[in-house]
């Protein structure tokens, strides 16, 4: 059968295939190779598998070439787009510092202007206690007045009754020196009049020193609307920015008032009266502003031991934020709790607040991490350095040189890791930048 079969495949072969022989003639002898059907179809089966695998080789190549200039000239793009984004953040940054320069100005008129306005009001409530005072003598000498007023009326009335009664008893009077009587009455409507004139002067002294009172206290409020509006744009941005980080403000101002011993510190209320009465509602609304303005120092202090800075001060860009986000290792979903800045290796970093340093070294996941203690229990973490400069125990102010940027540690390329956290909590650090943007 199987016979049968190579036969008939072998006849059909030679219908394309028919056999060839292929002579070799040398000087001495000739010889022939002869080229079966098979063999030529295993021939032209090589050539042909040769030829097709040239052609795709062929095609691949140029599909290659091809490939890598379009990608050459997407790098290119790219890298331009990236040089133009690092442009636009140096721009921004430069404005973002700007802006804090000219709010930081502003701030310092406006706290200028309030303790100008403060001298303004305390002056004023001062004249305004002297013209009080004036009033009541004014008032104290008007009753004198109107009492020896009514003194000399009666006075009058009786030499009037006497020289009537002296009249009417001529003989028994005629003695007494009528022209003694006519100067006493003289000099008593001379006084008579004299208190009434003064009495005149006196209500109009007090009519106009009260229309003096009332401007003035139309202008001592205008002076207290004006510190109230300040006090509350100056005051109410800090609380709330404090508050979102997490912080707890009362007990951190209370920290600070107990810690201040520099100049300033804590205001004390106005005191106007010594007679034990009752504080005015100005004198109330006085001493408000002052615990508004107390306030606001002790925001301004916390605020310069709070890490309101940025770790990195060369250009960078922001390649992960604070939150929930796709592991780059595992590709599972977790906590990043910190933010990360990106730039070439060597970039200096920075501490953000005066702290004392509680680690400098190697860290699980971390690599070379740099833990600054602050106050308020605030803690700043600096992770994935190239080189530590700074060591356990060391006190450290804002600004200074801690380390440079690496990529030690579990990551993915040379970046810092910056972790804000606020009594062992982990925060979110752009609050803190932010608000060194928005409000410093």
């Amino acid at each position: 059968m199987r016979t049968r079969l190579a036969i008939k495949i072998h006849t059909i072969l030679e219908r394309f295939f028919p056999e060839r022989r292929v002579f070799l003639k040398s000087d001495t002898d000739t010889r022939f190779v002869r080229l079966r059907p098979s063999t030529q179809l295993v021939a032209l089966t090589g050539s042909t598998a040769l030829i097709a695998w040239a052609i795709v080789a062929t095609a691949i190549v140029l599909m290659d070439s091809i490939g890598s200039g379009n990608f050459r000239e997407q790098a290119k793009r790219d890298q331009s787009t990236y040089q133009a984004r690092l442009s636009d953040l140096s721009a921004q940054r430069n404005g973002r510092a700007e802006e804090a320069v000219a709010a930081q100005e502003r701030f310092n008129a406006a706290l200028k202007q309030i303790s100008l306005m403060q001298s303004e009001l305390l002056q004023s409530e001062t004249r305004r206690r002297e013209l009080e005072t004036g009033i009541e003598v004014i008032q104290n000498t008007l009753r004198s007045t109107m009492m020896d007023r009514e003194i000399a009326r009666d006075q009058v009335a009786q030499l009037e009754g006497a020289e009537g009664g002296s009249a009417a008893r001529n003989s028994a009077t005629s003695s007494a020196p009528t022209s003694i009587l006519a100067d006493a009455l003289a000099r008593t409507a001379a006084e008579r009049d004299q208190v009434i004139v003064d009495a005149r002067d006196a209500l109009v002294e007090a009519e106009e020193l009260t229309q003096k009172l009332a401007i003035m206290q139309d202008q001592n409020d205008a002076i207290f609307r004006q510190l109230e509006e300040a006090m509350t744009v100056s005051v109410a941005p800090l609380d709330r920015m404090f508050r979102n980080a997490g912080m707890p403000t009362d007990r951190m101002l209370e920290t600070v008032r107990r810690g201040y011993s520099g100049q300033g510190g804590p205001m004390m209320p106005l005191t106007f009266s010594t007679r034990g009465e009752e504080p005015s509602a100005d004198t109330m609304r006085a001493n408000r502003l002052l615990n508004q303005m107390d306030r606001l120092n002790l925001y301004r202090l916390a605020a310069q031991k709070a890490p309101f800075a940025n770790p990195v001060k060369n250009a960078f860009r922001f390649t992960s934020q604070f939150g929930f986000r796709r592991d780059p290792k595992t590709g599972g979903r977790r906590m990043h709790s910190g933010v990360d800045f990106a730039a070439p290796s060597g970039t200096p970093l920075y501490a953000t607040a005066d702290g004392v340093v509680t680690n400098a070294g190697w860290g699980s996941g971390y690599g070379r991490l740099v833990k600054i203690q602050h106050e308020f229990g605030v803690e700043t973490r600096y992770a994935h350095m190239s080189k530590i400069r700074v060591k356990v125990g060391q006190r450290v102010s804002r600004g200074q040189h801690i380390g440079d940027m690496g990529a030690s540690g579990r990551v993915t390329g040379v970046h810092l890791h910056y972790e804000v956290r606020v009594g062992g909590k982990a925060v979110n650090p752009m609050i803190f930048i932010k608000a060194a943007n928005d409000v410093f």
